[in-house]
């Protein structure tokens, strides 16, 4: 049995990884900041709910990263957003966000390796967004600049691939989650923005969970060090 770490699990398209993961009897770590109500309605055996807040200095992160050095496969899903424009943003939430979506995951896909690279097998999904292509949206300069940075591979993936240990980025086009409600965004908007999508649609959570599992799945078995979008053609 596999052991699958989804940071941001409580997340629309986290939530959905989840599920599928675990009606395939896999294991699946959890990790969440604050929805845990919605984590616990998977009500699964093989499911662990992980807390860890990435704004806490990093002894107290080092500690809670201790339970995480035997995972198979890590999924970053995280998604801090702060509806700050290029306009009005400034250098500590420049920090936070870049902290947060990229800096933390990177820690914890260093203390991950060592198992993968040890078992000869592993892999990792950088979730990121269309929207660096774009440059980010009128509320989202923060969140694509950090986003972009969580797209960084090291170069070291050339050795780790040696191992069967993959690195990719995904790119995520418009999805019908909530994150568009807590942005403030109407339905307007949402029209405008759909005849931007060359296939005139959001994505569903559904279809987007299926393209991250078939990427941490053994049938990816020749793919690494690639940035991939699933955004409808844009």
């Amino acid at each position: 049995m596999k052991k699958f770490l989804i940071l941001g699990a409580s997340s629309d398209i986290g939530f959905e990884v989840c599920k599928k993961l675990l009606k395939n009897n896999n294991f699946v770590l959890a990790h969440y900041n604050k929805n845990k109500k919605k984590l616990n309605s998977l009500n699964s055996k093989n499911l662990e709910i992980l807390k860890i807040d990435f704004n806490l200095d990093l002894k107290n992160l080092t500690k809670k990263l201790k339970k995480i050095s035997d995972i198979d496969v890590l999924v970053n899903l995280v998604g801090y957003t702060d509806k700050k424009s290029h306009a009005n943003t400034d250098l500590l939430s420049m920090i936070k966000s870049i902290k947060i979506n990229a800096l933390i995951p990177q820690l914890i896909i260093k203390k991950c390796l060592t198992n993968m690279l040890k078992k000869k097998w592993g892999r990792i999904l950088n979730c990121s967004s269309i929207g660096v292509k774009f440059g980010g949206g009128l509320n989202t300069y923060n969140y694509s600049l950090s986003k972009h940075c969580s797209e960084f591979i090291s170069g070291n993936f050339r050795e780790w691939a040696k191992k069967n240990v993959s690195i990719n980025n995904l790119r995520i086009g418009s999805t019908v989650t909530g994150i568009h409600k807590k942005m403030g965004r109407g339905e307007n908007f949402m029209r405008q923005r759909i005849k931007l999508i060359p296939m005139q649609r959001q994505a569903t959570v559904e279809e987007i969970s299926s393209y991250i599992i078939h990427l941490i799945s053994e049938e990816n078995s020749y793919m690494t060090g690639s940035t991939i979008s699933v955004s409808g053609g844009e």
